[in-house]
């Protein structure tokens, strides 16, 4: 069995590439045990980034493949997420269909037997305008701005809880639990909307699958009912700013703490196992150990491997190991 590169309370981390480690030294430990696999893997890009990635075919069978693999690991009501980021044809303003040719290739695999659960969009305002030949320079296409989210399991009702995920209501939600009446009835829709069936007050309203990174909390008011708007405070965060202090070029494709939270409390219970294949500087694992799962990560960069070190020195971590004892 390799030895982890870095062990906390609850996790390993371990340096290699995901498919040979998963089919070799981690399968006995995983195999049939994980609840969710949470990873964002190389995207297709056209340009070889520092972080790797394959191109065209060579991707597409590659991440095919890791089908069956992720599968046999997850647990039977288990649930896999992936996020993957859009691609373009090299050299035209048009955008490529590998990405959702991967993702039809990786939930249809049949010896995977898998089904979509639903997709996600996760939408950031603060993306830098891309591509930049044709959004910038020739201004013939606008900002490519969103990533999707595929949320996949091997059962039609993998563990879940949207209760966990409640957003407090919106003012004129208040306003309908306060008065008691709405207009019910039938709807150009053709839904038949109940005469109390919006009456009931619960803790909050469920969120909606398009989830926005917003770079400035605090200086737009909420859109609840449209978007769950998520505070990207990456740039100032204890890991950035200590990877600014000790001069370390961090990973340039970090997950978002709060795209992380999200899927681990909604598809997750502590003491629950987290699995990312792509970790990088390992947030899945972060917000895992703060939030009380267990955890295994891996990633072919050794220097990443030991990047991800920083985040487990963050205070935040201590003071919920803390609440929780």
């Amino acid at each position: 069995m390799r030895r982890a590169a870095h062990r906390t309370r609850h996790g390993a981390y371990y340096v290699g590439k995901a498919e040979g480690l998963l089919k070799t030294d981690l399968r006995p430990t995983l195999r049939g045990k994980v609840q969710l696999i949470l990873t964002s893997p190389p995207f297709p890009l056209n340009n070889k980034k520092s972080y790797g990635n394959l191109q065209g075919d060579e991707y597409r069978d590659w991440f095919v493949g890791l089908a069956p693999l992720f599968s046999e690991l997850l647990k039977s009501d288990g649930s896999i997420v992936i996020e993957l980021g859009n691609a373009w044809v090299p050299g035209r303003p048009v955008q490529s269909l590998l990405p959702l040719e991967c993702m039809l290739g990786f939930v249809n695999n049949p010896r995977a037997k898998l089904s979509l659960c639903q997709q996600f969009v996760c939408y950031n305002p603060a993306r830098l305008p891309s591509p930049a030949q044709w959004v910038t320079i020739e201004r013939i296409r606008v900002t490519d701005s969103y990533t999707n989210v595929w949320w996949m399991a091997r059962s039609d009702h993998p563990k879940a809880d949207n209760r966990r995920l409640l957003r407090p209501y919106s003012k004129s939600m208040k306003s309908l639990l306060r008065r008691q009446t709405y207009n019910d009835g039938k709807r150009p829709s053709e839904h038949q909307i109940s005469k109390r069936g919006f009456l009931k007050k619960h803790r909050g309203s469920i969120p909606p699958n398009l989830i926005e990174l917003e770079p400035m909390p605090g200086t737009i008011a909420l859109r609840l009912p449209n978007a769950i708007r998520i505070a990207n405070t990456d740039s100032n965060d204890f890991f950035l700013r200590t990877c600014r202090t000790q001069g370390i070029t961090p990973h340039p494709a970090r997950m978002p703490s709060e795209l992380a939270a999200f899927f681990i409390q909604f598809l997750t219970d502590p003491g629950d196992l987290v699995l990312d294949p792509f970790a990088g500087s390992n947030t899945t694992g972060f917000v895992a150990e703060l939030l009380g799962r267990r955890w295994i990560s891996t990633d072919v960069s050794r220097e990443y491997v030991q990047q991800s070190r920083i985040r487990f020195q963050d205070p935040i971590l201590k003071a919920a190991r803390k609440g929780r004892e």
